[in-house]
């Protein structure tokens, strides 16, 4: 018997997928994508959808492992490890900065505020005179996690296939036109050489290669985007 058109319902690596979840810790709500769990993180806060390619690290190593196996629209629940989640606290990114550095960039800094700092997330412990102890740490970091989230379907659509794509690799979501099975990435000239540098990977997840189209960015727009 052929079973070549039978239709897959169990997860593997490398498969596109969409996922209903809410992530708990110390038994809150720290992140989901259903409105009613989204709330009580951020009360303005609109869910959004959630597609990603199993093994690709879109989220943290425990939650993508867990994937593997399941069978779509049938909720789980799982426990995860910090060094599986977060990662373990690192005392190396406690650090002691002058207090001149923050008011270079016109922060007051106090216990408990997050800002960013270098591109990364820091958190303030304690300001004492002219010393700021900032945590750079994830805020999650050294603590166990607890999913539940559902595999609603496999993806196969290319336009969402090619969003999850750019989330990976260009960390956004440029224009995209969609003709036949041609993908067209439209954006300012130095896109461009990101596109090429990952043609590879997006042959991989999309299944081909995709074309870039530079889009001419207006003063204005630029003006608008500040």
């Amino acid at each position: 018997m052929d079973d070549s058109n039978k239709i897959r319902d169990e997860i593997k690596a490398g498969d596109c997928i969409e996922i209903i979840f809410t992530g708990y810790v110390d038994g809150k709500t720290f992140d989901s994508n259903v409105a009613e769990d989204l709330k009580k993180v951020n009360e303005k806060a609109e869910p959004e959808r959630t597609i990603l390619f199993v093994g690709k690290r879109m989220v943290v190593p425990g939650l993508d492992k867990a994937f593997i196996g399941k069978k779509l629209n049938t909720e789980y629940k799982i426990k995860i490890s910090s060094e599986e989640g977060f990662g373990a606290r690192r005392r190396e990114l406690v650090k002691t900065i002058p207090l001149k550095v923050f008011v270079q960039q016109r922060v007051m800094p106090k216990p408990g505020a997050s800002f960013i700092l270098d591109n990364q997330l820091a958190r303030i412990i304690t300001v004492s005179g002219a010393r700021v102890i900032t945590d750079f740490n994830n805020p999650l970091s050294g603590k166990e996690l607890d999913y539940k989230f559902t595999i609603t379907k496999l993806v196969t659509d290319i336009k969402d296939r090619t969003e999850a794509t750019c989330k990976i690799l260009l960390r956004f979501v440029p224009e995209i036109t969609i003709s036949g099975n041609e993908v067209t990435l439209k954006g300012p000239k130095v896109l461009k050489m990101f596109i090429e540098k990952n043609q590879d990977k997006f042959k991989e997840l999309i299944g081909f290669p995709v074309i870039f189209q530079e889009v001419e960015v207006h003063k204005e727009q630029v003006q608008e985007a500040k």
